[in-house]
């Protein structure tokens, strides 16, 4: 990988995501939905906030390419591409509930290397490295305070996130809370600031998870794909606006074996469709 400024990137990331979200806030739950194609809704918010991050991005680093939930759904080929979901939780946002993301994630050659999560109502950023490289940055953190995953087994007093297309998991016994967050990236987040010992993503599209996969495991956490196959490193040229990635994240590799025969459905339906 060439040298890179972190530095200079968490600061754009950051203002970028500030400046955005402070519009978007004036917007909370006032904005109107529409239904898209696949059955997820859509604002007018989502698609400014869309153009916004992209001018941006495109702006201060003309050599990189963009994936977005809104408009770019074929990955570039380019060394670096940004993964962009601008308003992840749009049903939350157009509802007045008070849990939703703007989403960034870095590839460098289809892999990503570099997460940012903010949530604006609740002052909430996220960020983390995944670089595998020495002298390389490394870790996640929430304000600018290092975060780690949770120690903890098991019980009635920890929690385990659903999504709502994963309700099926309790038909069997599940040994946690359980909670339901509507926010994908949020769900899995949990898991990486240790409040939930694991989380699971139904159908998550790339932009749900690629800042997300940086930030879980640089926590300390388990990212476990349930259809099978690597996630990444993404293709250049294909098309990534219908693909879903079920995936559960666990805070530690023990708890793979409570969890994952909980879940592992969610992946044998993936399969099946392909």
């Amino acid at each position: 990988m060439p040298p890179v400024n972190w530095t200079e990137i968490l600061s754009f990331v950051a203002a970028l995501t500030t400046r955005v979200g402070a519009q978007l806030l004036r917007d909370f739950g006032q904005a109107t939905a529409t239904e898209k194609s696949d059955g997820s809704l859509v604002t007018q918010s989502d698609r400014w906030a869309d153009v916004e991050l992209r001018q941006a991005i495109q702006a201060a680093f003309p050599e990189h390419g963009a994936l977005s939930e809104e408009v770019e759904h074929i990955f570039p080929e380019t060394d670096w591409c940004w993964i962009i979901d601008p308003i992840d939780g749009t049903t939350n946002f157009a509802r007045g509930i008070p849990i939703w993301a703007i989403s960034l994630g870095l590839l460098y050659r289809g892999s990503p290397v570099f997460g940012y999560v903010y949530v604006p109502p609740l002052q909430q950023a996220f960020h983390g490295f995944w670089l595998g490289e020495p002298g390389q940055p490394s870790g996640a953190y929430l304000n600018g305070e290092p975060i780690q995953t949770s120690r903890a087994m098991p019980s009635g007093n920890q929690f385990f996130n659903l999504c709502a297309r994963s309700i099926r998991v309790l038909q069997n016994p599940v040994p946690c809370k359980i909670r339901m967050l509507g926010v994908a990236t949020y769900n899995l987040l949990t898991v990486a600031d240790g409040a939930a010992l694991g989380g699971v993503e139904a159908t998550p599209k790339i932009w749900d998870i690629a800042a997300v996969w940086v930030i879980v495991q640089a926590a300390g956490g388990v990212w476990q794909p349930l259809a099978g196959q690597p996630i990444f490193p993404l293709q250049p040229g294909q098309d990534y606006s219908q693909r879903c990635y079920p995936t559960l994240a666990v805070s530690q590799p023990e708890l793979l074996e409570t969890f994952l025969p909980l879940v592992k459905f969610l992946g044998e339906a993936e399969r099946l469709q392909d």
